[in-house]
């Protein structure tokens, strides 16, 4: 799969169908204003509800303020976490209880939606009879680390989740981001909502499964030009969040986890490397694959859309991934991962829940 941009020519009649967003918020004070500002700019979104869980900092009263100048904003209040569910998917179905319009669209408080976005996943719908669109942000990546682990996370992924036989009805693959997720209500409603994948750490996936399962159809697709992100401020924020979800994304079964190193480390240049302490020869050799393995790299990130340049990460690259992969196995094998200060419950598939 290569993240190719949705066909940015529109249609001289734009659907009218009107969008209620949704987005969870736990301590986003520093993201909050810009991705309700985004959405406030959408004309197809109607509603905007924030769903505030139980923040800490700054974020209700920031989302507060907004509303005094964006009269279709509003602030909804969860009072925790029931049993069995977990924290966003909670946030995100109250609001969506609460939600009016004919399309729900669910994204994240660090997601920015671009001129047009709204449109555009009308048009889409329109135009492929889809009942659920998703796209797969542009990533904004600032820090070295960042630079490093999510263009390789993303370009994985690319392997997992081919939009192609996503978005082919005959095809059993479903998939879908979290971070722009637009649902049509009824559709929502028929599978069960939030309170269907109540306790589903990949929330976003299972969603798009069981809509494709009950008949409807889905459509993913890359969000360059549609929407964008940065995930994560700082490195622990980055850990925690792939070693929540990471597991999951590559299979959820330790065979997946040892297949997915096997194929990402470059296990034969690093021993030619480490034989070259008796046979000098064996380390040059080391080194060519290597740079044959960086340059390979390079061009996969490049058809997913990164920058070339990132290539010089590759090797840090190869050692986050397989560190954060090896951490998410082993939070999921112990029963419970972090995220945003609470501990969220998971299990290994096949086991009780």
């Amino acid at each position: 799969m290569t993240n190719e941009p949705p066909n940015s020519s529109t249609p001289s009649a734009r659907p009218s169908a009107s969008i209620s967003a949704i987005v969870p918020a736990r301590n986003e004070e520093a993201v909050i204003a810009a991705c309700v500002e985004s959405l406030a700019r959408q004309p197809e979104i109607r509603e905007i509800l924030v769903v505030n869980d139980q923040s800490a900092d700054k974020t209700a009263d920031i989302v507060r303020s907004l509303m005094a100048k964006i009269p279709q904003l509003r602030l909804l209040e969860t009072n925790g976490v029931p049993s069995g569910w977990i924290g966003k998917n909670n946030a995100v179905f109250l609001g969506a209880k609460e939600a009016k319009s004919a399309w729900l669209l669910f994204t994240d408080a660090d997601a920015e939606l671009q001129p047009g976005a709204a449109a555009r996943s009308l048009e889409i719908a329109q135009e492929t009879t889809a009942a659920l669109i998703s796209f797969s942000p542009e990533q904004i990546t600032e820090s070295w680390y960042e630079k490093a682990l999510i263009p390789f996370v993303y370009s994985r992924l690319a392997k997992h989740f081919s939009y192609d036989d996503v978005n082919n009805p005959a095809s059993p693959a479903a998939a879908a981001n979290g971070q722009f997720l637009m649902i049509q209500r009824d559709a929502y409603q028929s599978i069960g909502g939030h309170a269907s994948v109540a306790a589903e750490v990949l929330e976003d996936v299972a969603l798009a499964k069981r809509a494709k399962v009950a008949g409807f159809r889905p459509w993913f697709g890359s969000g360059q030009g549609i929407v964008r992100v940065r995930m994560y401020r700082s490195f622990g924020a980055m850990w925690q969040g792939w070693k929540k979800n990471l597991f999951l994304l590559v299979g959820g079964t330790p065979r997946a986890v040892f297949r997915e190193l096997e194929s990402t480390i470059p296990w034969i240049p690093l021993a030619l490397i480490f034989l070259g302490i008796k046979i000098p020869v064996a380390t040059l050799l080391g080194v060519c694959l290597l740079l044959m393995r960086q340059l390979t790299y390079g061009l996969e990130i490049a058809r997913n859309q990164y920058p070339f340049k990132f290539i010089i990460y590759y090797v840090p690259a190869v050692a986050l991934y397989a560190g954060v992969l090896w951490a998410s196995y082993r939070g999921h094998a112990k029963g419970m991962v972090e995220w945003k200060g609470r501990e969220v419950p998971v299990t290994l598939p096949g086991a009780p829940r």
